[in-house]
């Protein structure tokens, strides 16, 4: 059980590190949103393996909640603001794919370096030789790093929610994969804010389109007292 487990959060490890290339490299709104959901499901996925791990039967109720709201709620909310934005692509972006994806490279190679002590801790502390879940920070760190990168060189609202999603996905991992999960009350607790605060930045998305007519935050700049 304990390799199946290793394996099924390396696996989700290494969908989370494609997500963060993809998302960099492809322009569609909409295949942005299901990377996000990707994001969500290879998160609940790391918890399923740290529940294996660890025998503690409420990460499973976690993962669950994972997979319902970052897997599920969150991506059908924000792919209803890309149908109703009408605009499917990202065109407006200070960032070319092939300078993004080396960005992403250096990013990864940062966080491993930066992580180098971290990793080293857990698997002296891990009861379970191969540390699984330690290999896994890096991962986490390269996400907060391309999340704020999205943040940084996308326009449209959306991709900018995406962005979010991202940055909190890293953060999400690297508690995951750090403390051996979050006790049930406080995950609850956050995501039930982010999914509060999506729906907001949603709404928010849509009354930029209706005064701007279009979803992108750059016209916002035009706006006077």
């Amino acid at each position: 059980m304990d390799a199946f487990a290793t394996q099924l959060i390396a696996a989700c490890a290494g969908v989370l590190l494609a997500t963060c290339v993809l998302l960099v490299w492809r322009r569609g709104l909409r295949s942005a949103v299901g990377l996000v959901a990707a994001q969500g499901v290879a998160q609940a996925g790391i918890v399923v393996g740290l529940a294996l791990l660890e025998g503690a039967g409420e990460l499973f109720v976690v993962a669950v909640m994972v997979l319902v709201l970052k897997g599920v709620v969150v991506p059908v909310v924000l792919d209803r603001g890309v149908r109703r934005g009408g605009a499917s692509r990202e065109e407006q972006t200070t960032l070319g794919p092939t300078p993004g994806v080396m960005l992403v490279a250096l990013a990864a190679v940062l966080a491993y370096l930066v992580s180098r002590p971290v990793v080293a801790a857990l698997a002296d502390a891990s009861e379970h030789g191969a540390a699984p879940a330690a290999a896994s920070v890096p991962v986490a760190l390269t996400m907060v790093l391309v999340g704020f990168l999205l943040l940084v060189t996308r326009k449209r609202a959306v991709s900018q929610l995406v962005g979010f999603m991202t940055l909190d996905n890293g953060i999400a991992t690297a508690a995951f994969t750090t403390a051996a999960g979050v006790p049930l009350l406080v995950e609850l607790g956050t995501s039930f804010e982010l999914l509060l605060v999506v729906l907001i930045l949603a709404v928010l998305t849509g009354r930029i389109r209706a005064l701007s007519g279009a979803g992108s935050l750059d016209r916002m700049r035009e706006l006077r007292d």
